[in-house]
């Protein structure tokens, strides 16, 4: 089910030391080829982790051999210090693996500011290359060696009929928002296709999967998503058809994340039509998403369809009020503009609730996964770093 599942591929999923006690924190993922395609997408915070700015820039080369990934500190913040330990982090395992270190993507997730201890991780890079396997359980431990608050790991796998498969892991639970977040994601793929299809390809499936899941608003120092080509299948794929199966990956991982975010009780579907562009409806359904008065009127299941409206309304899309529509898990509560009936119709007692908002004023439409507002998530995020 994860990145081992397509042909070309082994994985590793170690504890190097750098978490307290003996829990996974390293995982190292290969791309055997023959073919090393690769593209990358990354966060668009202006304050940018070490390991993303090494890897936004060897990915401009198209290729990559490898990743390595750690739980335990985000690298981010840390100087020229930090940068020094991620290219140390390429060079380790370059070495390892019998290539050049521009062919290493490196990415690290946990608390911002605090240096990552270059010996443990140069260690731990040795112990996952020596354990390097391409068996489910090496894909489902590199899986589990980059959690952070989740609970469990995620994991995905889409075969194309064509023959070619394209497989998966996230994490990521809370700092969830537009443009990725707090989140790291290797997809991996046997289709024979170059760095210009894979990037193509990965940029289609994250604008309709992960830039649509906002659980907090937060925007990461270390979002990275990472597509690899091994070409292992020998058979070929068109954009189109990279897409879709990229895509499908994408949604899996992007279901589950919402699933296991921070404290959630409530996962919410906001969807949005008739607005005059796509941009339009994501502008609604991203303002909704991360309202306050919205999420915590999620988490005490009351359909308050008022702070919808008023969450629509503030937005910086164009909307018509004597055309807006509120609709929540099948009952109407408002129909242009004014209230449509009982508003307790509406059973939110469910973990899964469905925000249909339709604006009245064109074609445009979008979909976006959010959370509610728990006491869980307030507790959890309170005391993260102590």
């Amino acid at each position: 089910m994860s990145v081992t599942a397509p042909q070309g591929f082994r994985a590793a999923g170690i504890a190097a030391g750098l978490k307290d006690g003996e829990r996974p924190d390293l995982a190292l993922v290969v791309n055997d080829g023959p073919g090393t395609a690769a593209a990358g997408m990354f966060t668009t915070n202006q304050v940018q982790a070490a390991p993303v700015l090494w890897s936004r820039q060897i990915l401009e080369g198209g290729a990559l051999r490898a990743v390595v990934l750690n739980s335990g500190g985000a690298n981010a913040c840390t100087g020229p210090d930090g940068f020094q330990t991620t290219h140390a982090t390429a060079e380790k395992a370059a070495e390892l693996l019998g290539c050049g270190a521009v062919e290493i993507a490196v990415c690290s997730t946990g608390i911002i500011g605090e240096q990552l201890p270059r010996p443990v991780v140069l260690a731990g890079v040795e112990k996952a290359a020596a354990g390097l396997a391409a068996t489910p359980d090496a894909g489902a431990a590199a899986a589990t060696a980059v959690l952070t608050t989740d609970t469990h790991a995620k994991q995905a796998l889409t075969v194309d009929p064509s023959g070619f498969s394209v497989g998966g892991f996230a994490k990521g639970a809370g700092m969830l928002a537009p443009n990725m977040a707090t989140m790291l994601v290797v997809l991996t793929t046997d289709a024979a296709a170059d760095a210009a299809t894979c990037g193509k390809a990965l940029r289609t499936a994250v604008g309709q999967t992960f830039n649509r899941l906002d659980v907090d608003g937060g925007t990461s120092t270390n979002d990275t998503v990472l597509l690899l080509a091994s070409g292992a299948s020998g058979v070929g794929a068109t954009v189109d058809q990279l897409a879709a199966a990229v895509t499908a990956t994408c949604a899996d991982l992007c279901r589950q994340l919402q699933a296991d975010a921070e404290g959630a009780t409530k996962h919410v579907t906001v969807a949005v039509s008739g607005a005059r562009s796509e941009a339009d409806a994501l502008t609604v359904a991203h303002t909704v998403s991360q309202d306050n008065l919205c999420k915590t009127a999620f988490f005490g299941s009351d359909p308050n369809w008022g702070r919808i409206a008023m969450a629509v309304g503030r937005s910086a899309a164009e909307v018509a009020a004597d055309h807006l529509s509120i609709t929540i898990n099948g009952v109407p509560m408002c129909r242009d503009g004014v209230a449509a009936g009982d508003r307790h119709g509406a059973d939110l007692s469910g973990v899964d609730v469905l925000v249909e908002i339709d604006l009245g004023l064109g074609d445009g439409s979008a979909e976006v996964l959010t959370t509610d507002l728990s006491h869980a998530y307030v507790e959890e995020n309170s005391a993260y770093s102590s």
